[in-house]
């Protein structure tokens, strides 16, 4: 009789160890989910493709080739992420220049992949450190940058534009589309076009290694095809959180904008203007000519039935003007119908400085001791290199040619419209402009 209660007892005890066993490890999830800020501390390099080692410059694809080896954006699950997370929690933290298996490459699966029992390695890059102090002036050019964003956001400032008072939370995410992320080595970059974002965007493609060729990341900007620099697959932005994390979206965004540094480039707002009307309606395009310069023609330039295609209009000498252009932008109707395109649409609207704390401004009119700061800062310049600058670029004194036939009213206007971004961003008033 004794053994018989002995083993029944025996087993409730083996099964209320289970039981607990599997209570403590849903705790452990639920505490991770609530204390998620560990992840964005310790840069546990999540949704990142780890490939094997090449050289650069890389032999060239076919189009179609290339766009077949755009590392499509995961969307993998909330709990895989956990996962990930509590094996290398147990694990500990890795050394960064210890060796770390390959992800299951794109396009395979678990079962192809077992089928291939080699496996790829490949160090982790390492920080580069600098002996040297960054020179005062340049620590000085960022901090009065800051501070003028800083004094101006302020709510004791009197200066007042939309969108200075909503908190971050208000900004809906459609409009964090801008802010791309690498976690990889914890960097926040909000690109704006028209101020060298083309070769700022190689720069984090190289970094997060979101963009494969040959099976493995490039390692040189300048090897990263044209039509593949701007695929929205490639790059995984704030706007894409809610998708993969749900409910913790926005916690999540919080907490790497807390630790990742963040950078954007910015420039004289008049200038980007003339730059965006020449690259999109001086050249042939056919996209914002259908969706933009056919408006322009019809309502500014009496075109009752302009050509249907660019080509045909560029045939006949028929482009909107720069004129037509700046009539569309004053034109309280035009984002009645939609929002200002982003090669026009207004710097702070892009990227929220008032409810992001940039940790690096940069100017495109200082762009390459900018650049050669920035990646210091970072200390991956000893992994990238920032492209040498395009020399056909549009400069402010250009100005005065540009506006020459814009009548002194529109010019006041247009001023008043971007005016947020020449305050902000410590752009004078170009008041040779704006009287007669």
């Amino acid at each position: 009789m004794e053994l018989s209660l002995t083993k029944p007892g025996k087993m409730a005890k083996t099964r209320l160890f289970r039981i607990s066993l599997i209570l403590g490890s849903v705790f452990m999830i639920l505490l991770i989910i609530i204390y998620w800020d560990d992840v964005g501390a310790s840069h546990f390099y999540l949704h990142t493709t780890i490939s094997g080692p090449h050289s650069s410059r890389l032999p060239p694809e076919s189009n179609a080739a290339s766009k077949n080896k755009v590392k499509e954006d995961k969307e993998g699950s909330f709990l895989a992420d956990i996962d990930a997370f509590v094996n290398q929690f147990l694990e500990g933290t890795a050394d960064p220049t210890e060796q770390v298996k390959a992800e299951t490459p794109p396009g395979e699966t678990h079962n192809q992949s077992s089928e291939k029992p080699e496996e790829r390695f490949v160090p982790r890059r390492e920080w580069k450190i600098h002996l040297t102090p960054i020179a005062t002036e340049k620590k000085q050019r960022q901090d009065i940058r800051k501070q003028l964003i800083h004094d101006l956001c302020s709510s004791n400032s009197s200066f007042d534009f939309p969108g200075k008072n909503r908190t971050f939370d208000d900004i809906p995410n459609k409009e964090l589309d801008h802010l791309i992320v690498d976690d990889r080595h914890g960097i926040i970059y909000c690109y704006v076009p028209k101020v060298a974002c083309t070769n700022w965007k190689r720069i984090m493609i190289v970094l997060s290694e979101s963009l494969l060729v040959n099976g493995a990341p490039y390692q040189d900007p300048l090897d990263i095809p044209g039509e593949l620099i701007h695929n929205s697959t490639v790059h995984f932005t704030f706007n894409k959180f809610w998708k993969r994390y749900g409910k913790f979206s926005r916690h999540l965004m919080k907490i790497k904008l807390k630790k990742y540094t963040k950078f954007l480039f910015i420039r004289d707002p008049f200038v980007r203007l003339i730059s965006a009307y020449r690259n999109k309606f001086e050249l042939e395009n056919e996209d914002f000519y259908r969706k933009f310069a056919v408006i322009m023609l019809k309502k500014y330039s009496n075109y009752v039935d302009p050509p249907a295609s660019v080509v045909n209009a560029f045939a006949a000498g028929i482009r909107p003007t720069f004129s037509n252009f700046i009539q569309y932008l004053l034109d309280p109707n035009t984002e009645k119908e939609m929002p200002f395109n982003e090669h026009w649409r207004q710097m702070h609207r892009l990227c929220h400085p008032c409810q992001i704390n940039y940790d690096f401004v940069g100017k495109l009119e200082t762009l390459d001791e900018d650049a050669e700061h920035l990646l210091r800062i970072l200390r991956v310049d000893n992994v990238v290199q920032f492209p040498p600058s395009h020399h056909n670029r549009t400069v402010s004194s250009w100005e005065q040619d540009w506006f020459a036939d814009i009548p002194y009213e529109s010019r006041r206007q247009l001023y008043k419209l971007y005016e947020a971004d020449f305050r902000l961003f410590g752009y004078p008033k170009p008041e040779n402009l704006l009287h007669d």
